[in-house]
C-alpha cells in the first residue's frame, strides 16, 4: 500500500477531495438526521480528471494475482473491523434499521463475497486452454482473462453496503481500478464508505463520488471501461442513455414486480412464514422481494391472511413499541408514495388488511399491509412497491399464474412454491426471471456461485462470484501460430491446392 507521504498519493487525495461532495442538508430527508459535514460540489470537470487518475494509475502498475488478493484482503479486514460502525451509519440513514438486517445483509454478504473471490481468484485468472479445431492444425488456441481497467459502480440505498462494495471487490478481484457513487438518500453511509475505502486503498486505486443526482448524471456519463448500476428501471434507462455516448458497457441491476406462486397443495402456513422474511426484511425495501403472490385456491385466501398476521406478530409483535427489528422507510417520499398505493387501493373499493398496530408517518413505520385481489390498474399493481406492502391476488389455477406472471414484463426474482417437482418444472419452462428461489424468497441472491442479474425491464448482464468476475474484464482470444503453418499454402494460385480446399471445405 502506498504511502500517505508519497507525492503521487499526495496529489491523488487532493485530486480526490475535489472530486467528492455528500447530498447536501436540503436533500436529506427526515428531519431526524443530520446529515454529514459537507464537501465542495462535484463538478464534471472533478470527475474527469478523477477517472483520468485512476486510470492513469492503473495503467502505470496493472494489478496482478498479489496485488489484488492483498487489496481484498484489507478490504475485509477494514470491513470487520468497522461492522457497528456500519450499522450506526446506516441506521442514522433510515431513521431506524435492524441492526441484526444490517450486519446480515450489509456485512455478512460483503464478507462472504470476498472469501468466495479469494478462493477462487488465482483459478480464475489462469489462461483457459481451447481447441483451435484440426482445420488449424497445429496452432494452438487460449483465453486469457484481461482486466478493463476502471470500472465505475453508482449503488442504490437500500442495502448501501453490499451493493456498493460486493461490485467494487469483484472489480478489484478482475484486476481493476473503481469509482463510486453511493446514493445521495444514504450520507452518512456515504461518508463511512469513503473512510472504509480510503482506509483499505490506495488513493489511485479507489474513489467515491458523493453527491446528489446531478453528480450521478455526471458521472454515468463519463467514459468508464464498464459501469455497474443498481436501481430502478425507470432511471436504469437514463444511465443506459448516458452510458450509450461512450459505448461505455452496462451491468444493469433494475427491479419489477417479482411474484410469489404459491401452488395449491403448498401449506399456506409454511409460504406466509417464507415470505414474511422475503417481504418484510428490510422494511420490504428489496429489489428482489416479493411484489405480489398468485395464491392458487381462492378459498385459501383466509387462512394465507391469517397465516401473515401471525407472522408480523410473532416477529415484531405491537409495532407501537418500538419495533426494534423492523426498518423504517427512507424518506418521507417514499413513505408518501407506499401511502399512495393504499389509499388508491381503499378509494377503488379493495380489501386493505393493516397486519399490525403502530402505523406513524412521524418517523416512517409503515405496517405491513395486505391488498387484496387488486386489479392489474391499481398503481400498486403496476409499479415495483418496494416497501411493505404486498398485493395477494387468488386464482383458479396455476396455468391462470403463469399467464398473469408472463402479461408482465420480465421480474428479477420469481418464487415458486410447491414440493411437486412437476409443478416447479413447469413455472421454470413456462416464465422467466433474473432469479429463482424454489420454496423460499431471497436466497439465490446470497449464493456466489450463481449469477445474480436480471432479464429485459429487470436489467442485463450479471455480477456476483465467476460472473461477475467475467463480465469486468475481457476474456482476450489469442491463437499461437508455430514455425510451420498450413496457412503457408493457403495462397494463389488456388488451383494447385485445389484438392486441400475441397478437403477442408466439408
Amino acid at each position: 500500500m502506498a504511502s500517505n507521504t508519497d507525492p503521487g498519493t499526495i496529489a491523488a487525495n487532493a485530486a480526490i477531495t475535489s472530486a467528492t461532495t455528500v447530498a447536501a442538508a436540503a436533500q436529506v430527508q427526515g428531519g431526524d438526521r443530520a446529515p454529514p459535514a459537507s464537501a465542495p460540489p462535484a463538478t464534471p470537470v472533478d470527475l474527469a480528471a478523477q477517472l483520468e487518475l485512476l486510470r492513469r494509475a492503473w495503467q502505470a502498475a496493472i494489478p496482478g494475482y498479489a496485488q489484488r488478493r492483498d487489496d481484498l484482503l484489507r478490504l475485509r479486514a477494514a470491513l470487520k473491523r468497522r461492522l457497528p460502525e456500519m450499522a450506526d451509519a446506516i441506521a442514522a440513514d433510515f431513521g431506524h434499521r435492524s441492526r441484526h438486517e444490517s450486519l446480515l445483509a450489509d456485512g455478512m454478504t460483503v464478507l462472504a463475497a470476498i472469501d468466495h473471490l479469494l478462493r477462487h481468484l488465482r483459478r480464475w485468472m489462469k489462461p483457459q486452454r481451447v481447441s483451435a479445431g484440426w482445420r488449424l492444425w497445429p496452432a494452438r488456441a487460449q483465453l486469457r482473462h484481461r482486466p478493463l481497467g476502471v470500472i465505475g459502480v453508482i449503488a442504490p440505498w437500500n442495502y448501501p453496503v453490499n451493493l456498493a462494495l460486493v461490485p467494487l471487490a469483484t472489480a478489484i478481484a478482475a484486476g481493476n481500478h473503481v469509482f463510486l457513487k453511493p446514493s445521495e438518500l444514504t450520507p452518512h453511509t456515504s461518508r463511512f464508505l469513503r473512510e472504509l475505502l480510503a482506509e483499505a486503498f490506495p488513493a489511485g486505486r479507489v474513489a467515491v463520488a458523493e453527491g446528489d443526482a446531478s453528480v450521478g448524471a455526471a458521472f454515468a456519463a463519463l467514459p468508464f471501461d464498464h459501469l455497474v448500476f443498481t436501481g430502478s428501471t425507470a432511471v436504469g434507462r437514463k444511465v443506459m442513455a448516458a452510458a450509450a455516448a461512450n459505448l461505455t458497457p452496462l451491468t444493469l441491476e433494475l427491479g419489477g414486480k417479482s411474484p410469489a406462486i404459491v401452488c395449491a397443495g403448498y401449506p399456506v402456513g409454511r409460504a406466509a412464514a417464507r415470505l414474511a422474511t422475503g417481504k418484510w426484511f428490510n422494511g420490504g425495501q428489496t429489489c428482489i422481494a416479493p411484489d405480489y403472490v398468485l395464491l392458487v385456491g381462492r378459498q385459501r385466501r383466509d387462512a394465507f391472511v391469517q397465516a401473515l398476521r401471525e407472522q408480523v406478530m410473532s416477529r415484531y409483535g405491537d409495532l407501537r413499541d418500538g419495533a426494534q427489528d423492523y426498518t423504517r422507510i427512507i424518506d418521507p417520499r417514499h413513505f408518501a408514495r407506499l401511502q399512495g398505493y393504499v389509499d388508491e387501493a381503499r378509494a377503488r373499493g379493495c380489501e386493505v388488511v393493516v397486519l399490525a398496530e403502530g402505523h406513524d408517518p412521524d418517523c416512517r413505520l409503515f405496517a405491513p399491509t395486505l391488498v387484496l385481489d387488486p386489479p392489474d390498474d391499481l398503481a400498486v399493481m403496476q409499479d415495483e412497491i418496494f416497501g411493505p406492502v404486498l398485493p395477494v391476488r387468488c386464482v383458479d389455477t396455476l396455468e391462470h399464474a403463469l399467464e398473469d406472471v408472463r402479461a408482465r414484463p420480465r421480474p428479477l426474482a420469481l418464487y415458486p412454491f410447491s414440493h411437486d417437482r412437476g409443478e416447479v418444472e413447469r413455472i421454470l419452462d413456462g416464465t422467466l426471471a433474473g432469479g429463482v428461489t424454489v420454496n423460499d424468497a431471497l436466497l439465490h441472491f446470497a449464493a456466489e456461485g450463481l449469477p445474480f442479474g436480471g432479464v429485459g425491464a429487470s436489467g442485463m448482464g450479471a455480477y456476483h462470484g465467476r460472473a461477475g468476475f467475467d463480465s469486468m474484464g475481457k476474456w482476450l482470444p489469442v491463437l499461437w501460430q508455430p514455425r510451420l503453418s498450413a496457412s503457408d499454402w493457403l495462397r494463389p494460385p488456388y488451383a494447385r491446392i485445389a484438392r486441400l480446399i475441397d478437403f477442408i471445405v466439408r
